[in-house]
């Protein structure tokens, strides 16, 4: 309680230096240990952790602390730069506990690369936990627009996770968007991946997607539920010989089949909150 007590005040502090127009960011310190397949990085205020960046890869080579090039700032709910890269600013917003923007930019001559996939968590005590929370994992690339990515909100105070084929910007934002609209969004984002797919395997992966529009419309979760992952499971079985699935540092690969998964990953999660929680 007394280190939730000393970020919660670090950072409400933090914010005031920013939302006074004093700096658009603050950088934070960050402090990264990796090795093998795991990495993870502490972000402080004033010696005070705010929050943890846990990430696990399936397959990494050139796994290290300057090798993933990890950094995050507090970022200001009237930074309209900001705020034009949400959804929607009414309904997509920031929170108070943890207005924190984290980069995973790898440095191109930094060795990285990974296949198929990873898991990345965010745990924050500046944040509480509430079942059927709100809170979402949202995901950027550098300068571009923010999507949900998120796979799932656990306790402890806060573990906000999700599943990557490749890195950039995150946030953790509030966001109470209809969660049809949200689904909607995350098809149409799986609808384009698949598009760039070579045009022999494009099909199934379109008609697992299809499943889940329809199952989701009559208010089948389960049938929804099976095709994502049926749509997960086809991903993985294709990577590596009919789909790409390698990410380098020196992005001359698309990894098709980590984007696939991912995005199965985070669309499977809405799908079983509008199942448990409604719109």
């Amino acid at each position: 309680m007394v280190k939730f007590a000393l970020a919660s005040k670090a950072l409400f502090a933090a914010m005031l230096f920013v939302c006074t127009g004093i700096a658009a960011a603050q950088s934070l310190p960050v402090t990264v240990e990796a090795s093998g397949n795991h990495a993870h990085a502490s972000i402080t205020i004033d010696g005070t952790e705010v929050a943890e960046l846990i990430l696990d890869f399936q397959d990494a080579s050139g796994l290290s602390a300057t090798s993933l090039g990890v950094s995050a700032e507090v970022v200001s709910p009237l930074d309209s730069s900001l705020l034009a890269r949400l959804p929607d600013t009414s309904l997509t917003t920031l929170t108070t506990g943890l207005p924190v923007m984290i980069t995973v930019e790898p440095p191109a001559n930094g060795g990285l690369s990974f296949r198929d996939v990873g898991r990345l968590e965010i745990h924050t005590h500046a944040l509480p936990y509430t079942l059927g929370s709100s809170l979402r994992v949202f995901k950027a690339p550098l300068g571009g627009n923010f999507r949900d990515v998120t796979d799932e909100i656990a306790e402890g105070s806060v573990r906000a996770r999700s599943t990557y084929g490749g890195f950039s910007q995150f946030l953790i934002l509030t966001d109470v968007r209809t969660t049809g609209a949200v689904i909607n969004e995350k098809i149409g984002w799986l609808r384009d991946k698949v598009s760039t797919l070579p045009f022999s395997e494009r099909g199934a992966f379109d008609a697992k997607l299809d499943e889940v529009q329809n199952a989701v419309a009559l208010g089948n979760y389960t049938a929804a539920l099976a095709a994502v992952d049926a749509f997960r499971g086809r991903a993985q079985a294709r990577a590596g010989q009919f789909i790409a699935n390698e990410w380098r540092a020196t992005r001359d690969v698309d990894n098709q089949a980590g984007n696939l998964v991912a995005g199965a990953a985070t669309l499977r999660f809405s799908v079983a909150y509008l199942r448990d929680f409604g719109q």
